[in-house]
């Protein structure tokens, strides 16, 4: 299965954005198939900030980590902002 986060807009920016992206997308998660890997595709996404992708990426990845594929992610917005994702989700708690 493949999103196009471009369909939720060019500029990914907010937390209730994201968390209003991510409730969209729930109807199509419940087709995912067993084996099926779930692509994340950046194209056409000019500006994606770290509120609006923790608000989708963050639970996304807690559902479906192993699955999930990101694509076209070589936009400097983007880049930055997967890097400060990985950086929070991964560090240890206070």
């Amino acid at each position: 299965m493949k999103i196009y986060l471009k369909k939720f807009g060019t500029l990914l920016v907010s937390r209730q954005n994201g968390r209003e992206a991510f409730a969209a997308l729930q109807t199509q998660l419940s087709d995912l198939k067993k084996h099926e890997k779930l692509e994340v595709d950046f194209e056409g996404v000019v500006t994606f900030t770290p509120s609006w992708g923790d608000e989708f990426l963050t639970p996304l990845f807690k559902q479906y980590n192993q699955k999930i594929v990101l694509k076209n992610k070589n936009n400097p917005s983007v880049k930055a902002t997967l890097e400060i994702l990985e950086e929070i989700n991964t560090s240890p708690e206070l």
